[in-house]
């Protein structure tokens, strides 16, 4: 396979490291990549699917329930970035490693701004993408279980790989502790409470400061702030949106 890692028995984490009866699903193209793959995850005790393309893998994806996908971006028929739309855009939330033989930074951009967790240029050794894959497994696992007890505690807001806990006081992203001012915080807190809903800046001003809204400048300052923090492109953001015109929205996952 030229360009492409040789996979040696040395290559591996031990056992112990797995997440038993998880499912994985790799899209590629090429056969001896997916299969070299397939037994390095298999060895580590997860449960393989493969596709060779785009639509074979939203095949795979309708029929199983998948974990984690690790995705190639060229591709016959439905390129990865293709699928990866279709597939966020179906509700599938589970994490999705991009692989892609090129390093151009566009393709990275493109990639993690459609959803995608994390992104691997080829070459690479299978001991970099099982760290990547156990890693967004271990998140992936923390997210369903903030999920599954919204109704116990729901004083944890989790959008996508935002999460922010109101009785703790502390802001994640994708598993990294973000750094919140008292009002940056009480502003997120609003817009994630009411995930999708617009508020003008005069609401969020009336709201988070409890008094009628006179110059709701600083509404602006603040934004741009939060972006910077939580958002891996604050030009394109993924979680807090403008809508112009309007007012500002934390966007449905």
């Amino acid at each position: 396979m030229e360009g492409y890692h040789t996979f040696n028995k040395k290559d591996t984490f031990n056992k112990k490291d797995a997440f038993n009866q998880k499912n994985i699903l790799i899209v590629e193209d090429d056969q001896d990549i997916r299969e070299g793959i397939e037994i390095y995850l298999k060895n580590q005790g997860y449960v393989v699917f493969q596709a060779a393309d785009g639509i074979e893998g939203l095949s795979v994806i309708e029929k199983e329930e998948i974990h984690l996908a690790i995705v190639d971006i060229m591709m016959p028929r439905m390129d990865g970035v293709t699928m990866l739309m279709k597939t966020r855009e179906k509700g599938y939330d589970f994490p999705v490693i991009m692989l892609s033989a090129k390093s151009e930074e566009v393709d990275k951009i493109m990639g993690l701004n459609m959803g995608a967790d994390d992104y691997v240029t080829k070459p690479f050794t299978t001991m970099e993408l099982l760290a990547r894959v156990n890693s967004h497994l271990r998140r992936y696992g923390k997210y369903l279980q903030a999920v599954g007890g919204r109704k116990e505690n729901d004083k944890v807001h989790v959008i996508g790989g935002l999460e922010l806990n109101e009785e703790t006081v502390e802001v994640s992203v994708d598993g990294k502790p973000v750094k919140m001012t008292p009002l940056e915080f009480k502003i997120l807190l609003l817009l994630m409470k009411n995930p999708g809903r617009v508020f003008s800046a005069d609401e969020i001003y009336e709201r988070v400061w409890n008094e009628q809204a006179v110059n709701t400048d600083t509404i602006m300052v603040h934004i741009r702030k939060i972006r910077e923090k939580i958002e891996i492109n604050p030009k394109e953001p993924k979680y807090l949106k403008v809508v112009w015109g309007v007012g500002y929205k934390i966007e449905k996952q």
